[in-house]
């Protein structure tokens, strides 16, 4: 329990440098622009940090990142240097003042800590039985699409405002903003969609059929599984007229639940009896073979009195399970508290996490008040360059508290799929949905702290260094960022909010000439991001064969 406790420190610890160190994605532009002097920067900037707690609830980059490496791979140690490691790159690069990313870094360092364990453990082993591939490509493949998607859309907002025509600029926000709304309306459908297969397991049974082919029971349960999904999935179409609650009771309804009841008071007693735990010591050790089998046994002999648990009562059927198990008093006292289970209401919970609403009103909000500034700035008042000027200077506070809350969502999420990880791991959850709600608030609130320490030497690198910035390319570049942000947080891709905001500077950059970017500048923080993965993997596989000499 003691590394347990160190990992969540140093997650936490971890959490709070990437606060300051990505303080400047936030703030170079309002800065550099002199919107907000440095401290007011960083307090409007923690602010919306550690806001975004309230609003990204389905936590899909945080569960990316703490599957990036196959369970039988992730121990403590493993986590503990690949955290080292990624702390060690973000001072590093933090120091020099290059801005790297802490995504990246932190997936580097998991990933080599965990090839390095492979290795010293089983021998030579594929890199992709040890991560997931999956992850890994789209990781790197938004290396350079997040970078390129921010400054497509900055170039985008650019070129839509310097427009001299009022009525043509509107009407071309008025057809973006349809299309934004839909895109996320289809990300919140696809997200349903996706949290309703992991609630009847579709995932967990294609994985099993996966790596068993020949096993008829894994078939069996997949088919069911399937089955139980395609007859749920057309109450989501009902969502928006009757909310989650309703949808979770039709849908509980007309499928029936015992099967997944069953599953789940199986994986509590396998959890209270720590059966992953023991998988684990058998996959590095074949003696304890005959252990597992007894085990794995009991809990089947289970199954005929776990399908009859609504009749027989959480009370009753933790006394008779623990009697059979084996267990002492205190897991009893456990078993009743946990069979008491609710499958509408998790039910309702996992619909309710998809829901965007409040961004896509969010993001008309903001449309809305960018449309009223242009119609009172063009048409009501005479245009000046002044007053232009300064309204896009009040508008560049809107768009640095949407790209912190961008920035907030997507960055602490990864600390906490690594906290989830740590508590897989040692056996305190059994998956990454049941990540206590401690979690997610002291990752929101490490990294508004950290951003209150700021970073001012990266400040001056993505704020002066790239391209010159005024308040109306300041607005464009940060909402490009913050729309990005969104956008790979609803698809749970971890992408870097430092190669967002670089490309989103650029974009504007671009926009006004091509030579008005620094492009020496660029390319060396383009070897930098490369540069991040490989060295933060390599340095987690030295700090992994030291943890080893010391446990």
């Amino acid at each position: 329990m003691t590394l347990v406790i160190v990992i969540i420190a140093l997650a936490l610890i971890f959490d709070y440098i990437n606060g300051f160190h990505d303080a400047a994605n936030s703030i170079a532009t309002v800065v550099s622009t002199k919107v907000l002097t440095p401290l007011q920067a960083v307090l409007w900037a923690a602010l919306f940090n550690f806001a975004a707690f309230f609003i990204f609830k389905d936590h899909a980059v945080a569960n990316t990142i703490g599957k990036t490496v196959i369970d039988t791979y992730v121990t403590l140690p493993v986590i503990l240097a690949g955290l080292i490691a990624a702390i060690f790159w973000n001072l590093l690069t933090w120091w020099y003042g290059i801005p790297s990313s802490s995504s990246h870094t932190l997936i580097g360092g998991f990933a080599g800590a965990a090839v390095a364990h492979a290795y010293l453990t089983k021998g030579f082993v594929a890199f992709s039985s040890v991560v997931e591939m999956e992850k890994i490509v789209k990781t790197l493949l938004f290396i350079f699409l997040a970078p390129l998607i921010g400054m497509a859309i900055s170039m985008f907002i650019s070129l839509v405002t310097i427009h001299r025509n009022t009525w043509i600029k509107l009407g071309i926000i008025a057809a973006t903003s349809v299309g934004t709304w839909f895109m996320f309306l289809h990300f919140q459908r696809g997200k349903m969609d996706e949290n309703l297969q992991k609630f009847f397991r579709v995932d967990k049974y294609k994985n099993e059929v996966a790596k068993n082919p020949d096993s008829w029971d894994a078939k069996v349960k997949l088919e069911k599984a399937l089955s139980n999904f395609n007859r749920a999935l057309p109450y989501l179409s009902q969502y928006d007229a009757l909310g989650a609650e309703k949808v979770a009771k039709q849908i509980a309804g007309a499928v029936s639940f015992i099967d997944l009841e069953t599953s789940k008071l199986k994986e509590i007693i396998g959890k209270t009896a720590k059966l992953d735990r023991l998988k684990k010591e058998v996959f590095y050790d074949e003696t304890q073979k005959p252990r597992l089998e007894t085990l794995t046994n009991k809990i089947k002999s289970l199954e005929s009195l776990l399908i009859q648990h609504r009749k027989i009562g959480a009370d009753s059927l933790a006394v008779a399970v623990s009697h059979t198990m084996g267990f002492t008093g205190s897991d009893e006292d456990k078993l009743k508290k946990a069979f008491k289970i609710d499958l509408t209401g998790d039910l309702k919970k996992e619909i309710e996490k998809a829901d965007n609403s409040f961004i896509r009103y969010a993001l008309l909000i903001v449309i809305l008040i960018f449309v009223l500034a242009y119609i009172y700035i063009e048409k009501l008042r005479k245009p000046s360059a002044n007053r232009t000027a300064n309204m896009f200077k009040k508008l560049q506070l809107l768009s640095s508290a949407a790209f912190s809350l961008g920035h907030g969502g997507n960055d602490a999420q990864k600390v906490m799929g690594i906290i989830g990880a740590a508590l897989i791991a040692n056996g305190n959850i059994s998956d990454f949905k049941d990540l206590p709600n401690w979690v997610p608030l002291a990752c929101y609130g490490a990294i508004g702290l950290g951003t209150l320490s700021g970073g001012w030497k990266i400040v001056k690198t993505m704020g002066t260094r790239i391209t010159k910035v005024t308040p109306l390319e300041g607005v464009s570049a940060e909402t490009a960022g913050a729309v990005t942000l969104f956008m790979t947080e609803q698809m749970g891709i971890p992408v870097s909010t430092t190669h967002t905001i670089t490309g989103s500077i650029i974009g504007v950059g671009a926009t006004k000439r091509l030579s008005a970017v620094r492009w020496g500048v660029t390319r060396n923080l383009l070897v930098a991001w490369l540069l991040t993965i490989p060295v933060s993997a390599i340095v987690a596989g030295l700090c992994y064969w030291i943890i080893r000499f010391f446990m």
